[in-house]
């Protein structure tokens, strides 16, 4: 920790440890592995490529098990494959092809791992599958924690007079609750468009056009197979591209992370600003410092 680059890593690490297991470099080869995994059991199960056969379901169970046990010390493994491939989706093609050697309904459908596909195939869906999980598991919960508590303080305050300010001047009266009621709405509308986010999925090979499939296999009808597949993994699939996913979807959900952000730091400063007024109090915690030189400072 002393010795992190960023102070994410660092001095905030407590603040930032929720999201690692989505967002660190070992998600990211852990959520490759899944799209790999995926992809050849799909392939597998398809009535039109009998070259790679079909997988029992003790088999399937076997093949996920991979995933299901995936670690620091396979992370690991791949890592020290990819010193030698120096490429790092190819590494994990290798790890992959590696433990199903060791299953025998897989091992003659080797060359299925990753067939067809370009790394931004691999690498757009892994993307989808973490911040998915992210947003899940961390980043909504504490978004709807948040509005449940400042809601609840506005109902509880609901009473509370003090007068308002515009333009730095005393106004009107308010109530406590109301003000913070405010802030409950903005977040609520935020919260609904966070709520049907969905990141989008590319999946059509080196240049979007299923190329490579198609000469494979012909007669696979790969638009809607594709599609299906991606769906399988919870994207929303996207017809036309070239090689890359535009990221679009990205840069929605920044879009909304930032409405989010920006409604935070009005409130902060509203609260910074009853602070100073008296409105609100700190609370004193012992050993706590607020300034290095003024000893009232909380």
């Amino acid at each position: 920790m002393i010795n992190a680059l960023s102070p994410l890593d660092g001095r905030y690490l407590t603040k930032t440890e929720a999201i690692r297991p989505f967002f660190s470099e070992k998600a990211l080869i852990r959520a490759r592995l899944q799209v790999e995994i995926e992809w050849f059991l799909a392939l597998s199960s398809h009535p039109d490529i009998k070259e790679c056969k079909r997988v029992a379901a003790g088999d399937k169970k076997k093949l996920r098990s991979i995933l299901e046990r995936f670690n620091t010390k396979s992370a690991e493994e791949i890592k020290r494959i990819e010193k030698q491939t120096n490429h790092d989706v190819k590494a994990v093609e290798y790890f992959l092809k590696s433990k199903m050697k060791k299953i025998p309904g897989c091992k003659k459908s080797l060359e299925f791992v990753h067939f067809a596909l370009t790394s931004e195939d691999v690498n757009n869906l892994a993307y989808g599958i973490m911040i998915h999980g992210a947003l899940k598991e961390v980043i909504k919960p504490e978004l709807k924690s948040l509005i449940s508590k400042l809601s609840g303080l506005s109902k509880r305050w609901g009473k509370i007079e003090m007068l308002s300010l515009t333009h730095g001047q005393p106004a009107t009266p308010t109530t406590v609750g109301k003000e913070l009621a405010v802030f409950v709405e903005r977040l609520e509308r935020q919260q609904t468009w966070l709520n049907e986010f969905k990141m989008q999925g590319k999946f059509g090979g080196a240049v979007g056009n299923y190329s490579a499939h198609k000469a494979g296999y012909p007669k696979v009808k790969w638009e809607a197979f594709g599609k299906k597949f991606m769906r399988s993994l919870g994207v929303d699939p996207m017809t036309n591209t070239t090689q890359i996913n535009p990221h679009d979807d990205v840069a929605e959900l920044s879009h909304i992370m930032c409405q989010i952000d920006t409604i935070l730091i009005d409130f902060s400063r509203d609260v910074w600003m009853y602070i100073s007024r008296g409105v609100f109090g700190q609370k004193i915690i012992k050993g706590e410092v607020g300034s290095s030189t003024m000893p009232h400072k909380v």
